[in-house]
C-alpha cells in the first residue's frame, strides 16, 4: 500500500474515534504524558492505567504513547536527564551519561539501554523519572487543550455533515 494512502487511512480512522471530546483529549493527554517517561517498556500500561483512573479514552491514550518512539527516543532520554540530573544537583560530566548516549547513537537495544540505566543506580533513575514526569506535564497540558479543539471541531464538523439537505432540493 502506498504510503500517502496509508497516512490517509490511519487519519481518518483517528477522526472517527467515538467518545465525548473531553475523554478522547485526556486519553490523547495521558499517553503524551507516558509517553515523555523513560520507562520504556511500561508507557502503554501506565498510559491505559491513567485513562482508567481519569475516564480518559483508553484507545487515544495509547495512540499518545506514540510520541515516543525510535527517532526521538534519544531526544527524551537526553533531557529526562539533563532536566533530572539539574534538579539534583548531579554533573552532567560523569562517565554514565556519555556512555549512555553513545548506546543510543550507535543503535544498542533498548534492553541494554534499560539494563545500564537500571545498574546505574537509584539516584540516577530516579534523575530520570523526575525530568521525564515535568516533561510530560510541560507538554500534556498543552496538548489536551490542543486536542480538545481538534475533537470538537471534528464533532461539529460530523454534525453538520449529517444535517439533512432537503431545503436544497426545494430551491431548485
Amino acid at each position: 500500500m502506498k504510503t500517502s494512502r496509508q497516512l490517509k487511512y490511519y487519519f481518518l480512522r483517528f477522526i472517527r474515534l467515538r467518545g465525548e471530546p473531553h475523554e478522547l483529549a485526556l486519553g490523547l493527554a495521558l499517553g503524551i504524558f507516558t509517553g515523555m517517561m523513560p520507562i520504556m517498556p511500561f508507557q502503554i500500561a501506565l498510559a491505559v492505567t491513567l485513562a482508567l483512573i481519569f475516564k480518559g479514552n483508553k484507545i487515544t491514550a495509547i495512540i499518545g504513547t506514540w510520541i515516543s518512539n525510535p527517532l526521538n527516543w534519544y531526544f527524551i532520554y537526553y533531557f529526562s536527564y539533563r532536566i533530572g540530573g539539574a534538579l539534583m544537583g548531579l554533573s552532567m560530566k560523569n562517565g554514565f551519561f556519555p556512555s549512555l548516549m553513545t548506546s543510543f547513537q550507535s543503535g544498542e537495544e533498548i534492553i541494554i539501554t534499560i539494563g545500564k540505566i537500571i545498574g546505574a543506580g537509584s539516584t540516577i533513575i530516579f534523575a530520570f523519572l523526575l525530568g521525564g514526569f515535568l516533561m510530560g506535564i510541560v507538554v500534556a497540558i498543552p496538548s489536551y487543550f490542543i486536542f480538545l479543539n481538534f475533537f470538537q471541531w471534528i464533532r461539529a464538523w460530523r454534525a453538520k455533515r449529517r444535517v439533512p439537505r432537503s431545503w436544497q432540493k426545494e430551491d431548485l
